[in-house]
């Protein structure tokens, strides 16, 4: 007849504490891994948003001096937007560059990469907005014998830069949310009894 002996508390604490602790290193590594792509798919975005921008003042600030009537004004425009766009990458990649993963707890990770992507979302939306500006510009325009010019040059300007800023925001925010999700999924470890599970009672 078999009997069994009970596995001392001592050894099970043990044995609990040692498993949780292996859980908890690698959940940090994990995240910590997820932080670093995440911030390096952010900087992309910056530096995309930042080469838009320079190339939009370049050519804004040539095309205001060398044209006239509504060309002059989208290219004015143009420059004018762009010089936003180019202050908001670079406090972006600055604060980036300092930004250290190691620091954050699993938790502020996950909150840093969620509220990018919900500013995303709310640019998406303001873009939306900016391209039906652009569209009313351009309408009012034509009714406008003063200030046609101006109207119909800031229309087009918004129209461009709303519906590029539509594009961009949209696409970074399905990388980042592929991201968050992949990572989840990858996160959701089955333990299996076979590997991981506590034997209470040993045969003897």
């Amino acid at each position: 007849m078999k009997t069994y002996n009970t596995i001392p508390v001592k050894t099970f604490i043990l044995s609990a504490s040692l498993l949780l602790l292996s859980f908890y290193v690698f959940g940090q590594e994990e995240y910590s891994t997820f932080c670093q792509r995440s911030i390096r798919s952010n900087n992309t975005g910056m530096l995309v948003l930042g080469g838009w921008a320079i190339a939009n003042i370049a050519t804004g600030a040539y095309g205001w001096s060398q044209y006239s009537n509504e060309n002059k004004y989208f290219y004015q425009m143009n420059l004018f937007w762009n010089m936003v766009n180019l202050s908001i990458a670079g406090v972006a990649l600055y604060n980036n560059y300092h930004l250290d993963c190691s620091v954050l707890s699993p938790g502020e990770m996950m909150e840093k990469h969620t509220r990018t992507e919900r500013i995303l979302l709310i640019n998406s939306a303001l873009d939306l907005g900016y391209i039906g500006t652009g569209f009313l510009l351009h309408h009012l325009s034509v009714n406008s014998a003063k200030r046609g010019s101006l109207l119909k040059g800031y229309g087009n300007s918004l129209l461009l830069q709303g519906s590029f800023l539509l594009v961009f925001d949209l696409i970074l925010y399905r990388i980042l949310r592929n991201q968050r999700i992949d990572f989840l999924n990858n996160m959701n470890l089955t333990i299996s009894p076979e590997i991981t599970g506590f034997q209470f009672f040993l045969n003897i």
